[in-house]
């Protein structure tokens, strides 16, 4: 997946958030985007890697023309010579490309690692519950204060019915 469609799904997801997805759901989005990235981060260091390598042997390739080029030079071979500063330039331009793909990828790698970072932060405030401006959700209005005390008595007394049934199972009494 390109870093470009992850950064439209990730502006999708706060977007989605803002219209009043549940923070579970957006969590869950954002864990998925997170997958995705990390998959797209992998992809990006390895194709820096690949050019890299690409670069190290052009620049191996350049140093053979430059020295094929310096020994036909001390021979007097004029045909080798003129075929060396052909390569030697190739090799030259060539090495060029590849140092401005390799700073491109570096840059598009950093990129990517700090969208990694923001979306972690956002998915670690949306676990907590709080919501994309910082702020914690509203609670239900069905649990205000008074609402939530009956439904902690209505939890109570359904664990103490369940105790109660388990200790009759096991015949034991208190």
């Amino acid at each position: 997946m390109a870093f470009e469609d992850l950064r439209a799904r990730f502006e999708q997801l706060l977007a989605e958030r803002g219209r009043g997805a549940g923070t579970r759901a957006y969590a869950d989005g954002l864990y998925q985007a997170m997958l995705d990235l990390k998959v797209g981060i992998a992809e990006l260091h390895s194709a820096r890697d690949s050019s890299t390598r690409e670069l190290t042997q052009e620049r191996r390739q350049l140093e053979d023309a430059e020295r094929r080029g310096r020994l036909a030079v001390q021979i007097g071979d004029q045909e080798t010579v003129d075929l060396a500063r052909i390569w030697t330039s190739k090799h030259s331009e060539r090495i060029a490309l590849l140092e401005r793909k390799l700073q491109v990828q570096q840059d598009e790698l950093r990129m990517a690692e700090a969208q990694m970072e923001e979306m972690r932060e956002a998915y670690q405030r949306a676990r907590a519950g709080v919501g994309p401006g910082g702020t914690a959700p509203p609670p239900p209005p069905e649990l205000d204060a008074a609402g939530f005390e009956i439904d902690r008595k209505a939890k109570e007394s359904q664990v103490r019915e369940q105790l109660a049934e388990l200790k009759r199972k096991l015949g034991r009494q208190d």
